[in-house]
C-alpha cells in the first residue's frame, strides 16, 4: 500500500492540474465567444454566395471561365487540411486528420497523385511523415488570421487548377454545428461543375435572375472568391470548433480530476486509518509482551 505522504502528494497534483484545467476552459470559452460570433456573421453570407453562385454558373458554358472546366481524367488531387495548431482539445483533429488521410488513401489507390495544403501544425506533424506531397504548410496561422490567409490560400489553389497542376481540390476541416457536435467535413470545391449539380438539387429549381454585366463578365469576378470564401469559411469553422472541442475536453478533465481526488482522500484516509491501527497494535503487543 502507497505511503501517507504518496497518497497526498498524488492529492496536491491532481489539484494543481484541476487549476490548469479550469483556467484552460475559462480561456477557450473566452475565444469561442469571438469565434462563434465570427462564424455566425460569415455563413449567412457564404450561404447566399453558394445559392447565388449556382443559379449563376448553371447556364453557363464551361469554355467561359477555366474554373468551370471538368478535366476528362483527374491525374492530380489537391486536399487542404484545416486542424489546430494546439492540442488538448479531445479527438477534434485525430477526426479531421483521418477523414482527409482516408480520402488522400482513397484518391492514391485510384492512381492519382496527391499534394496536401497542411493549414495548422497538427496537420502539418501528421502528413509531414507520409509519402504525399507537402505544397504548402501554416503551422501558426490559426491563432489569429484574416481573409488575407484566406485569400493567399485560395489564390495558389486557383492558379494550381488553371495550370493543370491540379485536377481536383478538396477541404477537409471541423464544421461548428453546435457545442457538442463539431464533425469533419470534406467540401470538393474544384472543379465548379460538382458544386453547380449539387446547388440544384438543392435548390430543386429557384427563380430566375437577370445579371448585368454579362454572366461571363460575373463569372470572372466571382469564381475566384467563390474559392477564397470557401477557404475561409473552413478556417471559421475550424477555429470555431477547436475552441469548442477544448472546453469540453477541458470539463471533462476537470471533471476527472475532481473523481480522482474522492478517491485517492478515500485512500488517503484508508491509509491513515491502516497506519494507526497498526501503531495501536504494536503498543498493545508491547504492552502485552511487558506484562508476560
Amino acid at each position: 500500500m502507497a505511503s501517507l505522504r504518496d497518497v497526498q502528494n498524488q492529492i496536491v497534483g491532481v489539484k494543481k492540474t484541476k487549476q490548469i484545467t479550469k483556467a484552460m476552459n475559462m480561456v477557450a470559452s473566452a475565444k469561442l465567444r469571438n469565434a462563434q460570433d465570427r462564424i455566425e456573421r460569415f455563413r449567412p453570407y457564404a450561404d447566399k454566395f453558394y445559392e447565388m453562385l449556382g443559379d449563376l454558373a448553371a447556364g453557363a458554358d464551361e469554355s467561359v471561365h477555366p474554373l468551370l472546366e471538368v478535366r476528362d481524367e483527374v491525374k492530380t488531387v489537391g486536399i487542404m487540411v484545416t486542424t489546430s495548431d494546439r492540442g488538448l482539445c479531445g479527438a477534434f483533429n485525430i477526426n479531421i486528420i483521418n477523414m482527409a488521410l482516408k480520402l488522400a488513401k482513397k484518391k492514391a489507390s485510384e492512381g492519382k497523385t496527391v499534394k496536401m495544403y497542411c493549414i495548422g501544425k497538427r496537420a502539418y506533424d501528421t502528413f509531414k511523415k507520409t509519402e504525399y506531397e507537402m505544397v504548402r504548410a501554416e503551422t501558426e496561422a490559426m491563432g489569429s488570421f484574416d481573409f488575407t490567409l484566406a485569400a493567399s490560400v485560395g489564390n495558389e489553389l486557383i492558379d494550381g487548377y488553371i495550370s493543370g497542376a491540379l485536377d481536383e481540390v478538396h477541404v477537409v476541416f471541423g464544421e461548428f454545428v453546435s457545442m457538442a457536435k463539431q464533425p469533419a467535413k470534406d467540401l470538393m470545391v474544384l472543379p465548379m461543375a460538382a458544386q453547380e449539380e449539387e446547388t440544384e438539387a438543392a435548390e430543386g429549381g429557384a427563380g430566375d435572375y437577370i445579371y448585368e454585366p454579362s454572366v461571363e463578365g460575373l463569372l470572372a469576378e466571382l469564381l475566384p472568391r467563390f474559392i477564397k470564401v470557401q477557404v475561409y469559411r473552413g478556417l471559421l469553422d475550424t477555429s470555431c470548433s477547436e475552441h469548442a472541442a477544448r472546453m469540453a475536453a477541458m470539463d471533462n478533465a476537470t471533471k476527472a480530476c475532481d473523481e480522482l481526488t474522492d478517491s485517492l482522500t478515500l485512500l488517503f484516509n484508508k491509509t491513515r486509518q491502516a497506519a494507526i491501527t497498526g501503531d495501536l497494535m504494536d503498543i498493545v503487543g508491547g504492552v502485552e509482551a511487558l506484562k508476560g
